[in-house]
């Protein structure tokens, strides 16, 4: 039975999908509660699958550079994006950088054991929602100046459209007030926007769905 590499800074999303893992037939699942931790379990026991959580960071390493380590150490390796985060910006980016499915966290057991069979058998899964949301954003002839930005550039420009201030938003995203700032000068700078009030309104416009 196949391997499995879980990658999740939460406890009890590890456990529920140990649990429903297991309950699937699959024997052997590990466990990484940060991308370091998880990159080196990779190394070490080679898994047939890794479960992502694309909101882990670590200095310079964030779960888009995982899979993208992970693929290109290994392009054989199944990986499926277990993600709170539906944008289709995100979800193309993790399909660019070698995953071969993506689920939302709010979904069934179900769906993810589906998700899971279906990645091991190589073949891409997303799901109906999330597939069609792609496949718009990849219609239109200009390139969305969402897709260069991280996944956290993403949380906070959607959270920057809803009205938050830095202070809020650092708290939603546990992150210090001045990376929250350091975050929004580099959306400026990305963005083409001039000041603040500026970037806020880009933001209303453009933003990706609200976490």
């Amino acid at each position: 039975m196949a391997s499995v590499l879980i990658v999740d800074d939460h406890p009890i999303v590890l456990q529920g999908c140990r649990r429903i893992l297991q309950d699937a037939g699959v024997e052997r699942v590990m466990e990484a509660r940060d991308l370091v931790d998880g990159y080196r379990l990779y190394r070490r026991h080679r898994p047939d699958a890794v479960i992502v959580d694309l909101e882990l960071h670590h200095r310079e390493l964030d779960g888009l550079s995982l899979i993208q380590r992970i693929h290109a150490h290994d392009p054989r390796t199944r990986i499926l994006v277990f993600s709170m985060h539906s944008d289709a910006a995100i979800v193309a980016r993790a399909l660019e950088a070698g995953a071969l499915g993506y689920v939302n966290k709010d979904t069934s057991s179900g769906e993810l054991v589906r998700a899971f069979e279906q990645v091991m058998a190589g073949t891409p899964y997303l799901s109906s929602e999330i597939a069609m949301d792609v496949a718009l954003a990849r219609t239109g002839l200009r390139r969305n100046p969402l897709d260069d930005l991280t996944p956290r550039q993403l949380q906070t420009l959607a959270l920057l459209a809803r009205g938050k201030p830095y202070g809020d938003i650092a708290e939603e995203l546990n992150l210090s007030y001045k990376t929250v700032a350091n975050v929004c000068s580099e959306l400026k700078r990305k963005l083409g926007a001039r000041n603040l009030p500026d970037l806020i309104r880009i933001a209303v416009q453009s933003a990706p769905s609200s976490p």
